[in-house]
């Protein structure tokens, strides 16, 4: 495969994901409002599922390749462009009043979680190497934590949603949806199996960039790999803001960050051996980098609440410049 083919087909699958992604928020908002589950909790755990799928699919081909840093490297700088997809999508935001609803504090949970778990996957990068081959069936300890924290971080968005839909009825009662609940979960499904299908294909033809620009696994996988598995996100999220849905886009980009730190769990498990003792310290700056980023879009949630300014607003541009210099440096010392 020469380069140029390469990159045809990188882009081919690309295009497939992009259109499956662009159904996948108005699916989504349809769940949510049939169901009355809300918008945070149907973005930070289906929509966030759905337009992960691609990630899962591409890394788990990329571990079988022999490419975890390019595995790696995906599921970290993924987290990077979903702030950014956050951040740019707030500054091209008009409304009036903020993006967040009155349940600010349940998006700051959810981001809150997402840098826990990125927090313990730098932790399992690091230690990786020190730990050699200590496992579990073949599977490193840090991914049995890293399921644990996922596993009670939910359930406690879980029912602060539920606390939240008792205290403030009319705050997650949505417009009803132009479609039945089947139509939207069979759409919902439809989209979510088109990503599962196209992107294993982003897995072969960017190793093969990586392999013929010599730019390394390492930042291919953070850059060009994770842009691609994040145009769902990015797609879903500007169909959400569009939608004025924008718990629903928040609840995307959050619970994303946290469904890419769980998936470190089954390429672990697809890994001949712990997964964690052969990847590059690289990753520990991009992890660090989605942890500054997200935590500087917690202070723009929760700054000012009750005065209802927009979401992150100047910070917005705080968490570009975060992501740009973390690429920067990951360029540099890849």
């Amino acid at each position: 495969m020469t380069l140029t083919s390469a990159i045809l087909q990188f882009l081919s699958a690309a295009v497939v994901v992009v259109l499956a992604g662009n159904a996948l928020a108005r699916f989504a908002d349809g769940i949510a409002a049939l169901t009355k589950l809300g918008r945070l909790l149907v973005g930070s755990i289906f929509l966030a599922a759905a337009t992960s799928l691609p990630e899962l699919t591409v890394d788990i081909h990329a571990v079988r390749m022999g490419l975890e840093d390019l595995a790696a490297g995906d599921l970290l700088g993924s987290s990077l462009f979903n702030l950014l997809i956050l951040a740019v999508a707030d500054l091209l935001t008009r409304e009036r009043g903020r993006m967040l609803s009155r349940a600010a504090a349940a998006h700051a949970l959810s981001a809150t979680a997402s840098i826990a778990l990125t927090a313990m996957v730098a932790i399992a990068i690091y230690v990786g190497s020190r730990l050699g081959t200590i496992s579990l069936g073949g599977v490193g300890m840090g991914s049995f934590a890293i399921l644990g924290a996922y596993l009670l971080a939910f359930r406690l968005i879980y029912y602060d949603q539920r606390h939240a839909a008792e205290q403030l009825p009319d705050e997650v009662a949505l417009p009803a949806p132009k479609m039945n609940l089947r139509t939207a979960i069979l759409g919902f499904l439809v989209c979510a199996g088109a990503i599962l299908i196209a992107a294993p294909f982003v897995a072969k033809s960017a190793g093969r960039i990586a392999e013929l620009s010599g730019l390394g696994n390492t930042f291919v996988g953070t850059t060009l790999v994770a842009f691609s598995t994040s145009l769902p996100e990015l797609v879903a999220t500007l169909a959400a803001v569009r939608m004025k849905a924008f718990d629903l886009a928040l609840g995307n980009i959050f619970g994303s960050n946290s469904f890419n730190m769980i998936l470190f769990v089954p390429l672990d498990i697809a890994h001949h051996g712990p997964l964690f003792a052969t990847l590059s310290p690289t990753h520990v700056l991009t992890a660090l980098a989605v942890i500054m980023a997200t935590a500087v879009a917690v202070l723009g949630q929760l700054y000012r609440v009750e005065k209802r300014i927009r979401f992150l607003e100047p910070d917005a541009a705080l968490v570009i410049a975060v992501i740009l210099g973390a690429l920067a440096l990951i360029y540099h010392v890849r």
